[in-house]
């Protein structure tokens, strides 16, 4: 038994040596000109390939993939992912394939994977790739980027140069901005904010808020660092100086928007502050910090309470009221709550 003891210690000896020598004394060649050693990239997709299987949420988990969040998906991928993975129809560049390991092709990075398996990497990212985690906590926002990636490998060139689209504007930022919100702030897309609705001091708090990473949102926390520093002020005025749109074409619950009414007026529960004693809708001003949600979409409203519900928003001065209020509400209570103030014309508090 002695003896086996001492050989195993033996072992581990030289085997700690080894591995110091390694570490400290620099024999492992980091070079990417010449790779890994053989068999090492089998054992590095192996063990990723187990290691997110074993994470993912169940598929049943998985929110409904729709189009709007693969529309939304998509300009966020062609603004932060699209230079190392490409896009349908276009060449990985050289540089790309000069990475160890280098990023493959989209078309083929997700040919092997299930949407719940895409959303853990997307959120948690890769150690050791280059593959970077979500910019932010909340993970809601990566289905939008899964739901792209689960229709990207049957998407045409022309089709997600359609998604990407942003349109001709002359002031800075303004073609990027209103690829998502539209050049009057009337989004198109349910699943981005009305900016239109929103009043100019809202809009720089908000924007400061992203920029100081107290307003968590990987989408627009990566969106304000692509538009120069110089250009938000504009944006901010432009988009504040525009006339209030038309209501959104929403298909809403009747039952859900006389409920949501209830509980925004506080008349049914003990558990919700009256929503409408900040949010309107009332005919004068309030509060800055309070955004009008009167006419905002639907699939926006949701996303944002079940945010504050779950602590994953701030940045502004009445946060903290804000996480209150929304701490006990349930998902059913968000529904309708987000069904009632979608219903309402559209309108800013201070006008």
């Amino acid at each position: 038994m002695k003896t086996v003891i001492r050989t195993l210690l033996a072992v581990a000896g030289l085997g700690l040596a080894g591995a110091a020598a390694v570490v400290f004394g620099g024999l492992y060649d980091v070079s990417a000109r010449h790779g890994h050693l053989p068999g090492v990239s089998w054992v590095l997709h192996t063990t990723f390939r187990n290691s997110v299987q074993l994470r993912a949420r169940p598929m049943a988990e998985v929110p409904p993939l729709t189009d709007q969040m693969a529309a939304l998906g998509a300009r966020h991928y062609d603004a932060s992912c699209r230079h190392c993975h490409a896009s349908p129809g276009e060449t990985a560049t050289q540089t790309m394939r000069a990475m160890v390991p280098h990023p493959p092709h989209i078309t083929d990075a997700v040919a092997d994977w299930k949407p719940n398996e895409l959303g853990w990497i997307v959120y948690h990212g890769v150690k050791m790739s280059g593959m970077p985690q979500w910019p932010a906590p909340r993970e809601d926002e990566v289905w939008a980027v899964v739901a792209f990636l689960d229709r990207v490998s049957q998407m045409s060139e022309a089709a997600y140069e359609d998604l990407t689209a942003q349109p001709q504007a002359e002031l800075a930022g303004l073609s990027y901005c209103a690829s998502c919100h539209g050049l009057d702030g009337h989004a198109p897309n349910p699943q981005v904010p009305r900016l239109d609705i929103l009043d100019r001091p809202y809009l720089d708090m908000s924007l400061e808020a992203f920029l100081g990473d107290l307003r968590h949102s990987g989408i627009m926390q990566h969106a304000v660092t692509e538009v120069p520093p110089e250009a938000l002020d504009p944006l901010a005025e432009h988009y504040a100086a525009q006339p209030l749109g038309p209501a959104a074409a929403q298909d809403l619950d009747p039952a859900l928007v006389a409920r949501g009414q209830l509980l925004a007026e506080a008349q049914e529960g003990d558990d919700v502050p009256a929503c409408r004693s900040c949010h309107g809708p009332w005919p004068d001003k309030l509060r800055d910090e309070f955004p009008s949600l009167s006419g905002q979409h639907e699939p926006y409203l949701r996303s944002q309470l079940k945010a504050w519900r779950d602590g994953h928003r701030g940045g502004g001065p009445v946060s903290e009221l804000m996480r209150e209020a929304a701490e006990d509400l349930e998902d059913a209570d968000i529904d309708a709550l987000a069904a009632y103030y979608a219903s309402l014309p559209p309108a800013r508090l201070s006008r």
